[in-house]
């Protein structure tokens, strides 16, 4: 029997680098079972998110596993900048990393070196007995690594968007993503992601990021303004987050038969 030819290379991040739009789910349920599901959809990436959702890093792995058979490609996002769980996130094969909470292209500078084996970078070397070379049959998994990881970081602050030409500029890094609901509250407008001053303030870091060659992202349940963002340029627009969709079908389904008023749904853009 022929062996199964081992991945080689990351789509996304080739995808993203020919300025293909590229149009994912955040997955919020932390529930493998749902990411394979989501899986089925057909977007073209799916946000594992270890920030806000309740993943750790066994779950992180059920949920890649998961995807892993279907054209949908993960992405993980993480907790925080911390150089140890990057480390083992990148070991148990996460390629497409967000991190979050990026304010300066110091910090940005140092996320790319915990992405990168030395001499480039700090990570460590322990891939021989992890799922990113396959446990060893990837023979050249040390010597295609670095190159394979794309690394995107988050830009939601007024201290970031004044720092992002200099973020943008930090080898390594190939991507930002804008976090509306983060960058709201920073501005003052906070739950208000849809405010005039937010939304201008967010389609000027887009129009920076695209300038500057990098990738630009966001996350919005607003599909009007998903095709804004795609219309300036963004090539990696999340539309909608699982956990949200689960719950409004949920209670229109209860209401329906209750006779009850549905409960609300968040304001579009609200999640993240």
């Amino acid at each position: 029997m022929t062996p199964t030819p081992l991945p080689v290379g990351n789509p996304f991040k080739q995808a993203l680098t020919q300025g293909q739009a590229r149009i994912g789910l955040w997955l919020s349920m932390a529930a493998p079972y749902l990411a394979e599901v989501s899986a089925t959809a057909g977007f073209d990436w799916l946000l594992i998110d270890g920030e806000h959702a309740p993943n750790d890093l066994r779950s992180t792995l059920a949920a890649l596993q998961a995807v892993a058979p279907y054209r949908a490609q993960p992405v993980v996002r993480a907790v925080q900048a911390d150089t140890a769980l990057i480390k083992q996130l990148l070991d148990i094969g996460v390629q497409n990393l967000l991190v979050p909470m990026v304010d300066t292209a110091e910090q940005a500078a140092q996320v790319v070196s915990a992405t990168r084996y030395p001499p480039q970078g700090i990570r460590g070397v322990g891939s021989a007995v992890g799922r990113a070379s396959r446990w060893s049959a990837r023979t050249d998994y040390l010597q295609v690594a670095d190159h394979e990881v794309c690394l995107l970081v988050q830009a939601e602050s007024v201290t970031a968007l004044s720092n992002l030409p200099a973020i943008c500029a930090v080898d390594g890094v190939d991507g930002v993503f804008i976090g509306p609901a983060d960058l709201a509250a920073s501005m003052g407008h906070r739950g208000n992601p849809g405010h005039p001053e937010v939304q201008a303030a967010i389609e000027g870091a887009m129009r920076t990021i695209i300038a500057s060659g990098k990738a630009a992202g966001t996350l919005t349940s607003d599909p009007a303004l998903a095709r804004r963002y795609l219309e300036l340029g963004c090539t990696f627009v999340a539309t909608g987050v699982d956990v949200l969709l689960y719950a409004q079908a949920a209670r229109r389904l209860a209401a329906s038969f209750l006779n009850t008023a549905p409960v609300a749904a968040p304001a579009p853009g609200a999640a993240y």
